[in-house]
């Protein structure tokens, strides 16, 4: 993993804990929530405060997400919001952190530049020993104060001040003014600079989860479903209507359509779609190639177009799919008929604009591992796992590509990629027949059992 470290494609924007001050008070906070401290004067956090430096101090990746399911968070500055989210274990944590940040963000400047805070997002759940207990995670509640409790002590405050004044024999209360007295030199003018944090809850209806090799679980949806990356067998008791694994590619589809949360890339608007299609029949072609051995250090489209000529007949039918789809868009060849169960279907497609989209591509990467960029912007952890048993030669590809073609211009990329422009028209959602009620959307494919 050398060469992803030091172009900063892995452990990158992480926040550097170099200062005595922060390192003790880290150590608070730390001793807080867990009780442990670190014996290192330099690491590096994360937007939840975790390290993987303290995690390989303590043997224990999960020491502030005790079973994965109870993710604590330690703040030292508002400049975590920027930083990611290392060993996640749901899609939905990273950006109820940053959220939190983000919302709090004055009255957290003010809270830690006198100490740290200490958090946690708080669920039902406290070990998620069978798959259908994750279901039992709905809403989630950020808590969070600093290590001294200044929230909880401006909070009693305001409740004394509240008291001196309505209270007819308040101003009389020797004993309540010297509470009162006592607390302020504590938390300060909490009249003038009010030390409260939003309350904050999130409902979590559709998510991914790292547990048991890796689920989708869509609640909040017309037609609810889970998807699993090991075999659905092993799944047989969640409490969805139907539960598909990755075999099952045309049910995904079908899925995908019938809750309208895909589009194919070539009708999207405002994108290149015949260059996106191109890049990624490109990164199937470096993927041939680097398993015949070839040296991809430094290749350009044109060495690439020539190793695609080369391995003509070792190209897979994705590539071929996709090449058709290219020459209906540049050379008005004929259109492809590229149904479901084709290898290349969904490198065809993205997310549409909804609040879930960010699952969506992620789930689209999955299906689509060849596709190297869309794997590493939308599921690292499933690119690092990939990245382990690839040939060095397409390591060094890959990596020389997205430190040349991704780090300069992420959030254009992105934007290239997954971005929307506002439709002409808000088009209605159609109804789908009292058919697919009655018998369920997927037709033969089986239901789970409740």
């Amino acid at each position: 993993m050398h060469r992803l470290i030091e172009k900063g494609l892995m452990f990158g924007n992480l926040i550097r804990v170099d200062s005595p001050i922060l390192v003790e008070r880290y150590n608070r906070a730390l001793q807080h929530l867990s009780g442990q401290k670190t014996e290192l004067d330099v690491f590096h956090i994360d937007i939840s405060g975790y390290s993987p430096e303290v995690g390989d101090e303590f043997g224990d990746d999960l020491y502030l997400n005790h079973r994965g399911v109870n993710r604590q968070f330690i703040l030292l500055t508002t400049e975590q919001a920027k930083a990611p989210l290392l060993n996640a274990k749901f899609s939905t944590s990273r950006g109820i952190l940053k959220q939190f940040i983000v919302d709090n963000r004055a009255e957290l400047f003010a809270l830690t530049a006198r100490d740290a805070v200490a958090g946690e997002i708080v669920n039902s759940v406290y070990q998620a020993d069978i798959p259908a207990k994750l279901f039992d995670i709905r809403k989630l509640r950020v808590e969070a104060d600093t290590t001294s409790g200044t929230v909880a002590a401006a909070d009693k405050l305001g409740e004394m001040i509240d008291r001196f004044k309505t209270e007819p024999d308040g101003w009389y209360d020797d004993v309540l003014i010297g509470q009162m007295i006592g607390m302020a030199k504590k938390t300060g003018d909490v009249v003038r600079n009010p030390v409260k944090l939003s309350q904050m809850t999130f409902v979590q209806d559709n998510f991914w989860t790292d547990h048991f090799g890796g689920m989708y679980v869509f609640r909040g949806v017309p037609h609810p479903a889970a998807i699993v990356a090991g075999s659905k067998a092993d799944f047989d008791d969640l409490p969805v209507p139907y539960t598909f694994d990755f075999k099952d590619l045309s049910a995904i589809a079908k899925f995908l359509t019938l809750n309208d949360l895909v589009e194919p890339i070539m009708e999207a608007r405002g994108v290149d779609s015949a260059a996106i299609l191109q890049q990624k029949m490109d990164f199937i072609v470096a993927a041939v190639a680097a398993k015949m051995g070839e040296n991809l250090d430094g290749a350009t489209r044109r060495d690439l177009r020539r190793l695609g000529r080369q391995y003509a007949g070792k190209l897979p039918e994705a590539w071929q799919g996709l090449a058709a789809l290219v020459r209906w868009a540049e050379e008005d060849g004929p259109w492809p008929k590229i149904t479901s169960e084709h290898p290349a279907y969904f490198y065809t497609l993205r997310a549409k604009d909804h609040p879930d989209a960010d699952l969506v591509n992620r789930l689209l990467a999955e299906l689509t591992p060849l596709d190297v960029r869309q794997l590493f912007i939308c599921h690292k952890e499933a690119f690092y796992r990939a990245y382990g048993n690839w040939p060095d030669e397409k390591r060094a590809y890959v990596v020389d590509f997205l430190d040349r073609e991704y780090q300069v211009d992420k959030a254009g990329t992105r934007e290239a990629l997954f971005g929307h422009e506002a439709p002409m028209t808000e088009m209605p959602k159609v109804r789908q027949p009292d058919l697919i009620s009655r018998v369920g959307p997927w037709g033969a494919v089986a239901r789970g059992r409740r």
